[in-house]
C-alpha cells in the first residue's frame, strides 16, 4: 500500500499547485489547464466568490474553506512520511479533534453569531485537512 500512498500524496500536492496556479493559467498560456482546474472544483465546492481568495484579481478555483482541506491535506500527507505510525485510536480521535473549528465555525456562521473571513475558514480547514492525510499515509503506510 505505500505505492498508493505515495500517489495519493503527490496528487494532492498538484491538485493544491493545480488550484494556485488556476487564476493565472486561465487567463495566460494555459488556458485549457486553469479551466479544467475551474471545472473540477465546480464539482467539488460552490465556489462563492465572497467566500474564496482571489489571486490578481481572479477568484481561486475552490472556497477559502476547501483549499485550507486541501493545503491541510497535502501537508499532512507529505509530514506523515517523516513521522512514525499512528495508532487507529490516535487517529479517530485526532479527527474528532481537527474536524471541530469547521463545526463550530459553520454553526456560528448558520446561527448569525459570528461571522467569519476567508483567512478564518481557510484557518479551520487547514486542522482537518493536515490530520486526515497524515491518517491517510498511515493507514496505507505498511507497518515499518
Amino acid at each position: 500500500m505505500k505505492p498508493l500512498a505515495a500517489v495519493l500524496t503527490a496528487a494532492a500536492v498538484a491538485w493544491v499547485a493545480l488550484i494556485v496556479a488556476a487564476p493565472s493559467a486561465a487567463g495566460g498560456r494555459l488556458p485549457l489547464l486553469g479551466s479544467v482546474t475551474y471545472q473540477i472544483g465546480s464539482r467539488i465546492c460552490h465556489q462563492r466568490p465572497e467566500r474564496s481568495f482571489h489571486l490578481a484579481g481572479t477568484q481561486m478555483p475552490v472556497c477559502a474553506r476547501c483549499f485550507g482541506l486541501y493545503a491541510g491535506g497535502a501537508s499532512g500527507l507529505v509530514l506523515a512520511w517523516a513521522f512514525r505510525r499512528w495508532s487507529t485510536r490516535t487517529i479517530r480521535s485526532s479527527l474528532f479533534v481537527a474536524a471541530l473549528p469547521i463545526a463550530l465555525s459553520v454553526g456560528l456562521e448558520w446561527l448569525r453569531i459570528f461571522g467569519t473571513s476567508n483567512v478564518f475558514r481557510w484557518l479551520t480547514g487547514v486542522p482537518l485537512g493536515l490530520v486526515a492525510g497524515f491518517a491517510i499515509v498511515n493507514l496505507l503506510r505498511a507497518p515499518d
